[in-house]
């Protein structure tokens, strides 16, 4: 009989010890209620936090044995994410923000496409046909307008970058996360990007997914960085070569 594949679920926070506790007592329940068919673990990657965040991660991973936390002392979505990944041995990797904006119904499709379909990475998608939404319209518009920046740059057929609710299965993670720059918010594009680039199969599902009224990206600094991101990366492809070697981490600029 086939062992069973492994998945760990990463959740990276910063300053959310208000939410934190119940977030994770709500994604436990519904993997261990939902028949979810693969052995899994919940990855809590706290990130420069200044509350008391690391403190409620901590007595979460003691008391439950399929909760585990890193502490890191720099900020940074993409950095927490590159680290958990990249020090995880899973069959596959995934990750969701911790206010669960996207329903935990998806969690299965998602690991599905990786571990039962093949595909190399796997992201939700709130611009879809099928997907469902509630956010507000300066919200949706920055969002519509930001992924089309990135489709006319890369000419990718990604529809919806930066949806926080992502996998990939352990090879894309090694080919391919090492190779990325970004620390921020900038990770997911810079990813897909780079896959897509590679040759990499990405699956994209529609989902539903509830803008949380206390989210703390402040969207005007994150698109200017995000625009940022994209001309780097851009340059970055357009100096490459049909065989050329990828750069080497952090030599993009």
């Amino acid at each position: 009989m086939a062992s069973r594949k492994r998945v760990d679920l990463v959740i990276p926070v910063m300053n959310e010890a208000h939410v934190l506790e119940s977030s994770i007592e709500r994604v436990r329940h519904y993997l261990t209620e939902s028949g979810f068919p693969h052995d899994w673990r919940i990855v809590i990657v706290n990130n420069g936090s200044t509350d008391a965040t690391g403190d409620v991660a901590a007595s979460l991973s003691a008391s439950h044995p399929d909760v585990v936390c890193h502490q890191l002392q720099r900020r940074g979505r993409g950095l927490a994410l590159r680290h958990a990944w990249t020090h995880s041995s899973a069959d596959a990797v995934c990750y969701m923000d911790v206010d669960l904006s996207t329903e935990l119904t998806h969690i299965q499709p998602l690991i599905a496409a990786i571990l039962d379909q093949g595909f190399d990475v796997a992201i939700g998608s709130r611009l879809l046909p099928g997907s469902r939404t509630g956010r507000s319209l300066k919200r949706e518009f920055i969002s519509r307008a930001y992924n089309l920046i990135v489709r006319l740059a890369f000419h990718t057929h990604v529809k919806d970058a930066q949806c926080g609710f992502k996998a990939a299965s352990r090879s894309a993670v090694e080919r391919v996360v090492p190779r990325v720059v970004d620390d921020g918010w900038f990770f997911d594009t810079e990813l897909l990007v780079l896959a897509e680039a590679e040759g990499m199969r990405i699956n994209e599902i529609p989902v539903n997914w509830h803008e949380d009224p206390d989210s703390r990206v402040k969207l005007i600094s994150t698109a200017i960085e995000d625009l940022k991101g994209i001309l780097r990366v851009w340059r970055t492809l357009r100096r490459r070569r049909p065989g050329q070697e990828a750069p080497a981490e952090g030599s993009i600029l």
